[in-house]
């Protein structure tokens, strides 16, 4: 595996029955980045982590987490990764504290050290005043904040987020998103599978879109967003003269009497956007504004799977 890597699967394949779930992936994440898995309910996305993570063995095809093959040594990549399910680990008869020093146990530190790691991991969660207190009394945040805070007991280099702001309001997402970020600042590698195409958007530096157990499509967001037509660049002139000169210089296009603009389609490259204004430079043509627009997340899952956005699978489901 390159060094790079800390995920590369080959041909990696699931069946339950004859119903098949995974169909031969091909997948590369690298050291130190975030990773997003999207895909329709029903695509497999919960048992590519439930593959990873040594839950389940794959009835095909190669995988190596974290250097290790995942047949060959699954303890070896169980110790080197965290996992945080959609639905939440956290028990209710422990106080914040208590879950997170079980994990510890779990994770074979000694008294000592886990006791140490819990009060660390309660106060960069900014969970150290409720520590004392059970869980049923936080809110969804601290909820979501003290599953991953466990996750993060055993020091993982890879961590499985499935869901994880599911349920969230707005600010406690955007409160996950940094802590995330951090994590990756660190250099911890996370595999993210989200049903909120503007959390990947925002988040992944690569995504791939699982459909009906394929890979259909993988790259950076914006790699993605140019696969699909319908971007355009839109340009705004001082006065009708500078419109009627530009519409001749570019040809066909959209355009605005009332908002003096014109829509040149492009494929949202910066080297279009680059040849357009050229062009009008060229011509003496001057622009009062320029902006660049490309199709969202959402419009590349419905022209790639069919569905307008991921949907959140029931419990239980295989997704």
């Amino acid at each position: 595996m390159n060094a790079t890597m800390m995920i590369e699967t080959r041909g990696l394949r699931k069946s339950f029955g004859e119903h098949v779930v995974l169909d031969g992936i091909d997948l590369e994440v690298a050291e130190g980045t975030i990773f997003a898995l999207l895909g329709p309910n029903g695509a497999g996305k919960t048992t590519m982590v439930q593959i990873l993570s040594t839950l389940i063995a794959p009835n095909g095809g190669s995988a190596r987490v974290a250097g290790h093959d995942l047949l060959r040594a699954p303890n070896a990549v169980r110790a080197a990764i965290g996992v945080t399910g959609q639905f939440s680990a956290v028990d209710n008869l422990l106080t914040g504290e208590e879950n997170l020093l079980l994990m510890a146990d779990l994770r074979h530190l000694s008294r000592a050290e886990g006791r140490t790691r819990a009060a660390e991991l309660l106060e960069r969660f900014d969970l150290a005043s409720a520590g004392k207190q059970r869980p049923e009394l936080y809110s969804g945040g601290m909820r979501r904040r003290l599953d991953l805070a466990m996750t993060l007991i055993g020091d993982p280099r890879l961590i499985f987020l499935d869901e994880p702001t599911t349920g969230l309001d707005p600010r406690s997402r955007h409160t996950m998103w940094q802590i995330i970020r951090e994590l990756v600042a660190g250099g911890v590698t996370i595999f993210l599978t989200t049903q909120y195409l503007d959390e990947a958007d925002e988040l992944a530096g690569r995504i791939a879109l699982l459909d009906h157990g394929k890979l259909v499509a993988e790259g950076t967001p914006d790699e993605l967003k140019r696969r699909i037509p319908g971007g355009y660049i839109r340009v705004q002139f001082a006065d009708a003269r500078s419109l009627a000169a530009a519409a001749q210089t570019l040809g066909e296009a959209p355009r605005d009497e009332n908002e003096l603009t014109l829509q040149i389609p492009t494929d949202g490259s910066v080297q279009a956007l680059k040849t357009v204004l050229d062009r009008l430079d060229r011509e003496a043509i001057a622009v009062g504004d320029v902006s660049l627009h490309t199709p969202n997340l959402d419009d590349v899952f419905f022209a790639l799977t069919g569905h307008h956005e991921p949907e959140k699978a029931e419990k239980g489901a295989v997704r």
